[in-house]
């Protein structure tokens, strides 16, 4: 079987051009996507819209009405060939790839900040201002709090990991003094 990001993109890529195309803005089209996509990840949805006895038209009116605020004209179309197509279900994998596509072209990315504790969104701030010429994008942060660390922070950004964390410092010490 195919994998679900796999599947996933061409829909997610088409709803980018056309979210592209569209004067509305990227931001209210990733917002509609993301709320289409809370829905359909909700189990009960998700069972619902597998019941067999539903016909197509059944399973757009149901799932459309389950979504507040309604969204508009595009998305109802877009639910319609997702329905039809048997892929309602792969909402949350079309979101996160349209998100990434969005992101992309706004020259953003997203910063995930393991830190041994808590930060403050003034130094959140701070270690983003920092980071963002290092990286030469606008980050966006996402930041969790792991004690394993000791101390410091790890930063992933796509496929770069920047790690100043006292765990990683005394991993590379015991290495040197190993060799």
């Amino acid at each position: 079987m195919a994998e679900l990001s796999t599947v996933a993109r061409p829909y997610s890529e088409a709803l980018f051009a056309v979210a592209k195309a569209d004067k509305g803005g990227l931001a209210a089209w990733g917002e509609q996507v993301q709320r289409l996509a809370y829905v359909a990840a909700q189990p009960d949805v998700r069972l619902a819209m597998a019941d067999p006895r539903l016909s197509d038209e059944q399973r757009v009116s149901i799932f459309l009405s389950m979504v507040r605020p309604a969204v508009d004209k595009h998305f109802e179309n877009f639910v319609a060939l997702l329905i039809s197509n048997d892929r309602l279900l792969l909402l949350p994998q079309i979101a996160e790839q349209f998100e990434a596509l969005k992101d992309t072209a706004e020259g953003v990315a997203q910063a995930n900040i393991t830190s041994a504790f808590p930060m403050s969104e003034d130094q959140v701030s701070q270690l983003i201002a920092l980071l963002e010429p290092k990286f030469g994008l606008k980050l966006k942060p996402h930041v969790t709090v792991d004690a394993a660390l000791i101390g410091g922070v790890r930063v992933h950004v796509g496929d770069q990991v920047l790690d100043t964390s006292v765990q990683a410092q005394l991993v590379r010490m015991r290495d040197t003094l190993a060799a």
